[in-house]
């Protein structure tokens, strides 16, 4: 079995702003993990453990995508939820456009055995997840500049493989499909 994600890429000078606030988070008390700044990426659609026959048909279904290039900010971080976290992430805007890509990835898959995400769709960036939570959490992130972290142009979509260490997961690109 193969450990799948469909993913937006984001480009390096948007992760390196997204380092430079883990950084910052690294300071507050609790305990956090940290994504490797590397992995940082918007997730479209978690496939999880899929049977390797199936990486061929999921490619050809993602390459079917018909959506145009489009603009998106990745905003600050913020914790979520407010009160007591489980993850800090930075919240995407853009007009609507990933979500349709989202929706029409779950169209893509469905005939493959891939069921439709029961949530709406929320485009964000994950920066930690919270394994143990301290208030001083909260602190840290709002002390950290509340500017967006920039925009960029989304052109493509990828499918990628997850593999879990106690490190903490590997990602290797299977496929790339343009927009």
């Amino acid at each position: 079995m193969v450990r799948t994600f469909v993913a937006i890429e984001l480009p390096e000078e948007i992760r390196e702003r997204a380092r430079e606030s883990q950084e910052i988070l690294k300071r507050s008390g609790g305990r956090l993990s940290i994504v490797d700044p590397a992995n940082l990426h918007i997730t479209v659609k978690f496939l999880g453990e899929v049977d390797p026959a199936l990486i061929e048909p999921i490619i050809e279904a993602l390459r079917a995508v018909s959506a145009d290039p489009f603009e998106m900010t990745i905003g600050h971080a913020v914790c979520n939820p407010p009160r007591r976290p489980r993850v800090i992430w930075c919240d995407v805007t853009d007009l609507g456009e990933s979500a349709a890509l989202a929706r029409q990835v779950d169209d893509l898959l469905l005939p493959l055995g891939f069921r439709r995400e029961s949530r709406p769709f929320r485009p964000h960036v994950t920066l930690a997840r919270v394994k143990e939570f301290h208030p001083s959490q909260c602190l840290q992130v709002a002390s950290l500049p509340r500017e967006p972290l920039g925009t960029c142009r989304v052109e493509s979509i990828r499918l990628k493989k997850s593999t879990l260490t106690p490190r903490g997961s590997i990602y290797e690109d299977l496929a790339e499909a343009p927009l």
